[in-house]
């Protein structure tokens, strides 16, 4: 398993989103524990260190992956129109 760590700047961005997105969003989190590229995940482009990111509706979260440390660290949650910004 992987431990999951949040940045300081997504705890707010999860904690300034709706409610019924929170849970659906916790629920995806969780599972990053168990695998950290689940289908439908992309690798992004054009970073300098690999960068992960998973779709939970409308909304985006972005991660990084440490394997040999088994850490995964969540950067940025958001809407999509907004999260590549």
């Amino acid at each position: 398993m992987y431990q999951i760590l949040f940045k300081k700047s997504a705890e707010k961005e999860l904690e300034r989103l709706p409610k019924s997105a929170v849970k659906r969003i916790s629920r995806a989190v969780d599972d990053l524990a168990q695998n950290p590229r689940p289908p439908g995940s992309k690798k992004l482009e054009g970073q300098r260190e690999s960068l992960w990111r998973i779709r939970v509706g409308d909304f985006r979260i972005i991660y990084f992956v440490e394997d040999v440390i088994r850490i995964v660290e969540i950067r940025r949650i958001g809407h999509r129109k907004d999260i590549y910004r």
